[in-house]
């Protein structure tokens, strides 16, 4: 289930669906199902990532190119570097990134689908379990 969070400046509802369309989309044609794929905006708030001291605002930038970005995304760990080269290429285009953004960050965080859980319909699974296997409790004791 890849999972793509994306800090970046504010933008328009049309602008992150745009790009969560064109995310998925790839990833579809990559073998991922579209259900599977979680794109994520997050707003970026001036004065809270800084580079060389520096916050991201104070950064030479030309007006209407991507003013920075930061990008994680947790695929799994058989997805090897081709796949993780191209589908980086995919996000930085998709975004605008490119050489007048003065700051891009993207980082994979390989995730085993059995460190992640979903709830269908209230029934906790984890993602690497049968789809009628429910998530068993951790924790408890039984006798």
């Amino acid at each position: 289930m890849p999972t793509i969070t994306i800090r970046t400046v504010p933008c328009s509802p049309s602008r992150r669906r745009a790009v969560a369309v064109r995310l998925t989309r790839w990833l579809t044609d990559h073998g991922v199902p579209p259900a599977h794929v979680v794109v994520r905006f997050e707003e970026q708030p001036e004065q809270t990532t800084f580079t060389g001291g520096l916050p991201l605002e104070a950064l030479p930038h030309r007006p209407g190119v991507l003013r920075h970005a930061a990008v994680t995304c947790c695929v799994g760990p058989d997805r090897d570097e081709r796949f993780r080269a191209g589908l980086a290429a995919e996000i930085a285009d998709a975004l605008g990134a490119g050489p007048d953004t003065p700051f891009f960050y993207l980082e994979f965080r390989p995730t085993s689908p059995a460190d992640v859980y979903l709830a269908k319909r209230g029934v906790l699974r984890r993602a690497d379990g049968p789809e009628h296997a429910p998530a068993e409790p951790t924790g408890r004791k039984t006798t």
